[in-house]
């Protein structure tokens, strides 16, 4: 069975859930580990209030006994903790009110799903829309990768995020390992390991605070430990790199994305493009750059993958945009009651997670079985046939 997964709730509703389906049984799962992704989610200079309501935790109600997968779909909830002020207007009974009581939203946000979502869904109160369009969704996918990144780890593969630029302001490329890499990026307020560059990053922030405005950037993922021929070159659908573009442009607020050198092959003759391929007895198989970020024809070449994100600025400003009143059609600028100046940081979480995901999915895809043993056994069988190949 193909590993999979669903969320539900909306933003300022009483829970998020989310139930994967695939897992094999006898995966060990480390509770704290799981929160600890959510937490970093929550961290990040520039976050707004909201990060200072909700203390997420997930707490797993299915699918695993006595601290390991049964085989059955593993449900996960994560509770809000704003919903008590938002009981009356979120409830799923009808309320009696006006407009004013069911805070209905009339006046839609640029930038946002509001008026698209409205429109498709012919919702007059466009709260139903930014209800779950809103990128408090993203916790639930943090959750579900940190579940798949926990069955990464079983084989060695680690998964690492960091920001590369915050509003023009671009990080040296990171000249260590992945476990250096982890270490310093935890400890940095904008997840840069760099020191002068996040001050930089932090005094950008704060004047764009100022001035009621907003910032983007790009972040990075890199996974190492992957073995050769995840993914496949045969279909269009199953090539991974294909399915990890699709899931980071698939975050909020994510406009682009890219592996290795990405765009700038454009630039390049292919002599400074491709990846030689070297071997060795004690690396097997090798190339002599990673340039395209780990993948050829789809498939992983057992380099560290490499894909980078571009997060646009968010639309919700303290700074007024133009826009429209869909039951006058009279032209009003629009408000914010709080809102992120920068949520880079925290966005370099979510893709970790979600890139992690991806990963996990060709994985089992590939070595799948029903328990953990037999997706070991499956994984070792297809090492030796490597290292003879």
């Amino acid at each position: 069975m193909s590993l999979r997964y669903l969320t539900a709730g909306e933003t300022h509703g009483p829970q998020l859930t989310a139930i994967i389906e695939g897992l094999p049984s006898n995966l060990e799962i480390d509770f704290e580990a799981l929160n600890f992704q959510l937490q970093r989610r929550q961290k990040g200079h520039g976050r707004g209030r909201r990060m200072q309501i909700e203390k997420d935790a997930a707490q797993i109600v299915g699918g695993v006994r006595h601290g390991k997968t049964t085989g059955a779909p593993v449900a996960l909830v994560i509770t809000n903790n704003d919903w008590k002020h938002w009981t009356s207007v979120m409830n799923i009974e009808p309320i009696e009110g006006n407009d004013e009581t069911k805070r209905r939203v009339h006046r839609p946000r640029p930038g946002h799903a509001d008026l698209n979502g409205g429109l498709k869904y012919n919702l007059k109160d466009l709260r139903n829309v930014l209800e779950r369009s809103s990128a408090r969704e993203t916790a639930a996918r943090v959750a579900v990768g940190a579940v798949a990144r926990q069955l990464l780890a079983q084989f060695g593969i680690k998964v690492a995020g960091h920001v590369v630029s915050i509003g023009g302001i671009v990080a040296p490329a990171p000249n260590m390992d992945i476990d250096e890499l982890i270490e310093r990026t935890e400890q940095s307020p904008v997840r840069v390991a760099d020191p002068e560059t996040e001050r930089r990053m932090i005094e950008l922030i704060d004047k764009t605070k100022a001035d009621g405005d907003s910032i983007g950037g790009v972040v990075e993922c890199i996974v190492t430990g992957v073995p050769i021929g995840l993914g496949s070159h045969v279909q269009w659908d199953r090539k991974l790199d294909g399915r990890i573009a699709q899931a980071v442009v698939s975050i909020n607020a994510f406009k682009g994305v890219e592996f290795g050198i990405g765009f700038d092959a454009a630039n390049r003759p292919g002599s400074q493009v491709h990846d030689e391929i070297l071997y060795s007895p004690e690396r097997g198989y090798h190339r002599a750059t990673n340039r395209l970020g780990g993948f050829e024809g789809g498939m992983t070449n057992g380099e560290p993958i490499v894909v980078r994100g571009v997060m646009k600025p968010i639309p919700t400003l303290y700074k007024p945009l133009r826009s429209v009143d869909i039951d006058t059609k009279e032209p009003f600028t629009a408000q914010v009651e709080r809102s992120d100046a920068c949520a880079v940081p925290a966005a370099s979480v979510v893709m970790e997670n979600v890139v992690a995901w991806e990963v996990a999915k060709a994985f089992l895809e590939k070595f799948g079985g029903d328990s953990m043993e037999e997706v070991r056994a499956n994984y070792d069988n297809y090492l030796r046939q490597v290292a003879e190949y």
